[in-house]
């Protein structure tokens, strides 16, 4: 995240976040046992050497190659799912810890069954102050919200309400932490022919709809005016210290975590539900007084999504994302791509990103 504290402080990155397979571990042999000296002519050759007890027998040695921090890292899959009609998907991933001296950005990709229906589940996590939050937030929202027991009748609520456990949770947990931390999380939900996006902070999701961008999230900034007004309402304030910041300490206006920040910073998400097949997208925007306001827009087939962290949104537009991705037909090589290119264009952040291309199955 790019100086989103303004009291930042390094953190080693989780070695975990390199995935490894099992083939690549290198296995070592110990070396041969010395060959025994002849002994001398008038003595008769040396005795054997005594056999060492099998308890004290050394297994042989295995040496794991450490993942590489600086690399960029990089996957993808393809899925199905069933509704009116099937839809088919392929999606692709890549993370860069980039020019910052630690990674605290996750990801997590998630397809399963769940009450007889596939569903994918698709999260880009943007760590500040550390990378436990984007940690918990990897390891258990989509856990929470696919075990929710209203997650395929009323997934709109399921959404909500994993969100808020999620965060609940985790400040439950944080309860006997010094230092403070928090997380961006930008999520988007594949539940029969209907794509559902969740956003909590400034990373972002961005849809292709016939060759053009669509934002599917809005960045929760300290400056936009309804953000602002929430935050004075409930007592607090912004200040400018080369960003507009809550409370002169925090560049986005919600987050998990941050639990010095509340109740200015919270993490109730505003999302999107965009009927893949019907062509329909209704934006759910939840009010202090916990109300929906719901309009609604036609989008014409969307095409491809893109869920990044800021660290790629700070340097590339929503159209310049598009254009990128769009003439790439593999979805990890167009993560990898938009990767590249935010860092060939100066992004000083960790850098992370998710492609996921839809077509009729």
């Amino acid at each position: 995240m790019n100086h989103r504290r303004s009291s930042y402080l390094s953190i080693q990155s989780k070695a975990s976040v390199c995935r490894m397979n099992t083939d690549q571990e290198q296995h070592q042999s110990p070396p041969p046992l010395p060959t025994p000296p002849a002994g001398d002519a008038l003595m008769g050759p040396a005795p054997p050497p005594a056999a060492e007890p099998p308890s004290r027998r050394q297994p042989p040695t295995v040496i794991v190659p450490s993942p590489n921090p600086d690399a960029l890292i990089s996957g993808g899959g393809i899925g199905f799912l069933t509704g009116e009609r099937n839809a088919r998907f392929s999606y692709g991933y890549a993370s860069f810890k980039g020019k910052r001296a630690s990674m605290e950005d996750y990801y997590e990709i998630r397809i399963s069954e769940v009450d007889g229906q596939m569903v994918a589940l698709f999260g880009v996590f943007d760590g500040h102050g550390g990378f436990r939050t984007a940690e918990y937030l990897k390891r258990n929202l989509f856990k929470n919200l696919s075990s929710h027991p209203d997650f395929i009748r009323d997934t709109n609520s399921a959404i909500v309400e994993a969100f808020r456990q999620t965060d609940t949770d985790y400040l439950n947990e944080e309860k006997g932490q010094q230092k403070d931390a928090g997380s961006t999380a930008s999520t988007a939900v594949l539940v029969r022919d209907k794509l559902f996006v969740a956003n909590v902070g400034d990373s972002r999701v961005v849809a292709c709809r016939a060759g053009s961008a669509v934002p599917l999230s809005i960045d929760h900034k300290p400056d936009r005016s309804d953000e602002r007004e929430r935050i004075e309402q409930a007592g607090g304030f912004i200040v400018w210290a080369g960003t507009w910041r809550v409370g002169g300490v925090l560049a986005v206006s919600r987050a998990f975590g941050d639990k010095l920040l509340r109740p200015y910073v919270v993490a109730e998400p505003k999302f999107r539900k965009a009927f893949y097949e019907n062509l329909l997208c209704l934006p759910l925007e939840i009010s202090e007084s916990k109300g929906y306001f719901v309009s609604e827009e036609e989008i014409d087939g969307v095409e491809f999504i893109i869920i990044a962290s800021d660290g790629l949104w700070n340097v590339l537009s929503n159209k310049d994302a598009v254009t990128i991705v769009k003439d790439i037909a593999d979805a990890e090589a167009a993560s990898r791509k938009l990767i590249e290119e935010a860092y060939g264009r100066g992004s000083l952040d960790n850098i992370t990103c998710v492609v996921v291309r839809f077509e009729d199955g």
